[in-house]
C-alpha cells in the first residue's frame, strides 16, 4: 500500500493520473457512472430567436432553421442551418465564421444562404460568447477556442444524415479566416477552406495595423505598453466585478478617421449591417480579450494544411497583407490560391454582391469537396 501510495502521487504530478480520478489516501477510484456524468457532451438550452432578424432578406430557394452544437469545452452554439430546396442524396457543407466581433444574422449568415442557393448545406454560427451562442464571460474572445467552434461545426455537420461528411469545407471572413486556417491546420475532416478579406487577429493584436512599417524596436515597446495596459485593466476588471468593453465602432465617426474606418462604420452603424447583438455595432469585445491572442500565432502550422486553401482578398484592402503572408507561408504546399478582387475593399467582401467573387467560391468547393 505504501508503494501504491508513492506511485499514485508521483503519477498524479506526473499527469499520468488526475487528481480527481485517484485518491492517494485510500486508492479509490471514480465510479463508472460519475466517469460517465462528467465525460457526457451536454447541450445548454439557448435563447434563440424565432424571426427573421438577418440584415439580409431570407432567399425563397433554400430552408431554413436554427440549430444548435457543442464544442469540446462543452459551451453550446448556436448557428442558422441552410439547406437547398428539392435536393436529392447527401449534401456537401460548408461551416461559416466571421466577421470578428459580427454575427450570423450579418455576413456570414448572407455568405451561408447564398452557398446553400447554390447547391450546399451550410451552417453559420455564433461564436462563443456572442451572439446567440452560450459561454460565460460574455464578449470574449480565445484563438484557441474559437478555432474549437470550427472543428465543432465539422463535428455537427458530419453526423446529419443528409451530408456528405467526407466532403466538408469551411469559410472563415475578416477575423474568422485565420482561425479557419488555424482549424484546417488541426482538423482533417475539412477537405477545402476559404478565407476572405482575412486578419490574423493574433498578429493584428500582438503587434497593431501595418507592422511591416514598424522597426523592431517599436514592435517590442508597443507590445511591453499593450501588456502593461492590459494588465492593469484585468486589476481593475477584478476590482470592480465587472468586466470592461473596448466599445465598437468608433461613434460618432471622426472627421479624420481612415477610410477603412468609415467603411465598418458604413457596415456596422447603419441600416446596411446593424445588427443589435453585434459587438462591432453595438459596445464590443471585454478589454482584455486582446491579452489571449498576443503570445498565441495562430498561422505557427499553416504550411502543414495539406488540402485546397483560396483566399480571397480586395485590391483597395487595408488589410490585404494579411491573406498575402498568409499565402506565402502555405504556397509551398501547392494546392493554395491567392485571388485579389479588383477594385473591392475589405468590407465590400462583407455584402457586396458584385464584389464577392461566390461563382469561384462555388468552383472551388464542387473541384474540392
Amino acid at each position: 500500500m505504501k508503494f501504491t501510495k508513492k506511485f499514485l502521487t508521483a503519477a498524479i504530478c506526473l499527469g499520468l493520473l488526475t487528481p480527481f480520478a485517484a485518491q492517494v489516501d485510500n486508492v479509490a477510484f471514480a465510479s463508472d457512472a460519475d466517469k460517465a456524468a462528467t465525460s457526457k457532451i451536454k447541450a445548454e438550452k439557448l435563447n434563440l430567436t424565432s424571426a427573421w432578424d438577418k440584415v439580409f432578406p431570407q432567399s425563397k430557394n433554400v430552408n431554413h432553421r436554427k440549430v444548435t452544437f457543442v464544442n469540446r469545452y462543452g459551451i453550446t452554439l448556436a448557428a442558422d442551418l441552410y439547406e437547398p430546396k428539392n435536393y436529392t442524396g447527401k449534401l456537401p457543407a460548408i461551416a461559416v465564421c466571421g466577421p470578428f466581433g459580427a454575427v450570423k444574422e450579418q455576413s456570414s449568415g448572407l455568405y451561408a444562404q447564398t452557398m446553400a442557393e447554390r447547391g450546399f448545406l451550410t451552417i453559420a454560427f455564433d461564436p462563443s460568447f456572442t451572439g446567440e451562442s452560450g459561454g460565460t464571460p460574455r464578449f470574449v474572445a480565445s484563438p484557441d477556442i474559437n478555432t474549437e467552434d470550427f472543428c465543432a461545426a465539422v463535428d455537427y455537420l458530419s453526423t446529419l444524415n443528409n451530408v456528405d461528411a467526407n466532403r466538408i469545407g469551411i469559410i472563415g471572413i475578416c477575423g474568422w479566416g485565420g482561425m479557419a486556417l488555424n482549424a484546417a491546420a488541426i482538423d482533417t475532416r475539412i477537405k477545402a477552406t476559404v478565407t476572405s478579406t482575412m486578419y490574423d487577429m493574433s498578429r493584428v493584436m500582438a503587434n497593431g495595423y501595418f507592422d511591416y512599417d514598424k522597426t523592431t524596436t517599436q514592435l517590442e515597446n508597443e507590445r511591453q505598453q499593450n501588456r502593461l495596459n492590459l494588465n492593469r485593466q484585468r486589476t481593475r476588471d477584478y476590482k470592480n466585478g465587472t468586466y470592461a468593453r473596448a466599445g465598437g465602432v468608433v461613434d460618432p465617426l471622426p472627421d479624420d478617421a481612415p477610410q477603412f474606418v468609415k467603411d465598418y462604420y458604413d457596415y456596422y452603424k447603419t441600416e446596411r449591417g446593424y445588427h443589435k447583438r453585434s459587438l462591432n455595432s453595438n459596445d464590443g469585445w471585454n478589454v482584455t480579450s486582446a491579452l489571449s491572442f498576443m503570445n498565441m500565432p495562430l498561422l505557427c502550422y499553416v504550411d502543414e494544411i495539406k488540402t485546397p486553401v483560396l483566399l480571397i482578398h480586395g485590391e483597395n484592402a487595408h488589410s490585404k497583407y494579411f491573406s498575402e503572408s498568409a499565402f506565402e507561408m502555405m504556397s509551398p504546399t501547392g494546392n493554395k490560391t491567392l485571388m485579389i478582387v479588383e477594385g473591392a475593399s475589405h468590407v465590400d467582401l462583407y455584402d457586396n454582391l458584385d464584389a464577392i467573387p461566390f461563382d469561384k467560391i462555388e468552383e472551388f468547393f464542387n473541384d474540392n469537396l
